[in-house]
């Protein structure tokens, strides 16, 4: 198993281009489902995630074709028939958001069997309001032995969803399959991320009729058939947040680009108030810290445009070294502090209690072996690396294959010391 080998010390300089969003891209995936035309997905990220999905999708029938393209790498995926609607457990359980080709089957074919995707290291994460959406819509939803049977051979019909609390995960399924559901379909307490809106404008490209996407209130016009379209994938904010957050904690400048500030409004603003220099540019953003500690400060995580939990330890990463006492409070995901002792290897004081950390700075951080226990967790554990003194070897880094793209190459030319040490005992140099 591979582990990730970091010498600390190294100031980053340099720029960080930053790769198409993870989680917009698998929903685009799925969508490539509600149409028998070609969707050319551009800007696309190369991720263990995406090659998992794009094998569940071809098992349903769809032809994935990855090329490097005039703007960048991109994916089309072509699906003339659903050869099966039955997406087992080998492949759902590799990655959850695969739970998404739900909606899609059924709403292209009327039936579907999906593998459950069982628990979660991050919280218990339930589909229940993925599966009442789907029931709004009309399907009858049985389950049995780990596996959902829906079925609506007559089609999905329009209806009107209130979601008790937010939820990104259910918002994107119940659009996905609203999509080609009769009548309108209405979506309240939506999410309102912008992997959302960029669903929403890929399926308005492919036919779809939707409005508010962005909003707590998306509305849906179903159609009865979608055509194929070529969309770019938006820049993934938390690629872009995770580089930004490694400056402030190593030091030094990096411009970030081919990505969207604004998407990462709440984290910058922290940033800023405990005193690292952001500025914002058409294309990205340049994160500066030049000496100096930084001031510790409070944060708690919140739905778009809150501070977004996928962010959560990384900032907790640069606490450890800030001057003060910082809080910070998880409201999205239970059990979401699994990197806190692994931090602590490293020399950082936090405790603990319930949803809330405190993270007292400390003056340095000390190299040690540490272990990922999720995608974030691991990548923060990167970050305080980068910081801390001497060498720190990162077990477990399939977590961060999930979810980063190239990760030694990128910061390995803004001057970190970031290798790879190949499973079979190899080295590989970033």
């Amino acid at each position: 198993m591979d582990r990730i080998a970091i010498t600390g010390g190294a100031r980053l300089e340099g720029e960080i281009p930053i790769s198409g969003a993870k989680n917009s891209a698998i929903k685009l995936m799925a969508a490539s489902l509600l149409t028998d035309e070609p969707l050319r997905l551009t800007n696309m990220p190369r991720l263990a995630d995406t090659r998992f999905l794009g094998k569940l999708l071809q098992r349903l029938g769809a032809e994935v074709v990855e090329a490097d393209g005039v703007l960048g790498p991109e994916t089309t995926l072509h699906t003339p028939e659903i050869v099966s609607a039955i997406a087992p457990y080998d492949l759902v359980r590799q990655m959850r958001a695969s739970f998404n080709v739900l909606g899609p089957l059924v709403a292209r074919t009327g039936q579907a069997k999906v593998s459950l995707p069982g628990g979660c290291t991050i919280g218990a994460r339930p589909v229940d309001l993925h599966l009442k959406a789907l029931e709004a819509l009309g399907a009858r939803i049985d389950l049995h032995e780990g596996y959902v049977y829906a079925q609506a051979p007559r089609g999905l019909v329009g209806a009107e969803i209130e979601f008790p609390f937010i939820s990104v995960g259910a918002t994107e399924h119940a659009l996905l399959a609203a999509v080609l559901a009769s009548g309108q379909t209405i979506l309240r307490n939506a999410a309102r991320e912008p992997e959302i809106a960029d669903l929403a404008e890929c399926l308005t490209k492919m036919g779809a009729r939707i409005s508010g996407a962005g909003t707590s209130e998306i509305r849906i016009e179903g159609v009865s058939k979608l055509n194929g379209a070529t969309h770019a994938v938006i820049p993934d904010r938390i690629e872009t947040g995770t580089y930004a957050l490694a400056v402030a904690t190593a030091g030094g400048q990096v411009r970030l680009t081919g990505t969207r500030h604004d998407f990462i409004s709440a984290l910058l603003d922290k940033l800023e108030e405990a005193g690292v220099e952001v500025t914002r540019h058409d294309d990205g953003v340049t994160i500066t810290r030049n000496g100096g500690r930084l001031k510790a400060v409070e944060i708690e995580t919140d739905p778009y445009p809150g501070f977004a939990t996928d962010l959560q330890a990384q900032f907790m990463a640069l606490m450890t070294l800030a001057d003060g006492e910082s809080v910070i409070r998880e409201t999205i995901f239970e059990n979401r502090f699994m990197h806190a002792p692994e931090l602590a290897r490293l020399g950082a004081d936090i405790s603990v209690q319930g949803g809330e950390a405190r993270v007292r700075g400390v003056e340095a951080l000390e190299g040690a072996p540490v272990m990922a226990t999720d995608l974030r967790a691991s990548v923060s554990l990167v970050i305080a690396g980068l910081a801390a003194r001497g060498d720190t070897i990162v077990n477990r880094v399939y977590h961060l294959d999930r979810g980063f793209e190239r990760l030694e190459e990128k910061l390995g030319a803004c001057g970190a010391s970031v290798r790879r040490l190949k499973g079979d005992g190899g080295e590989e140099e970033s």
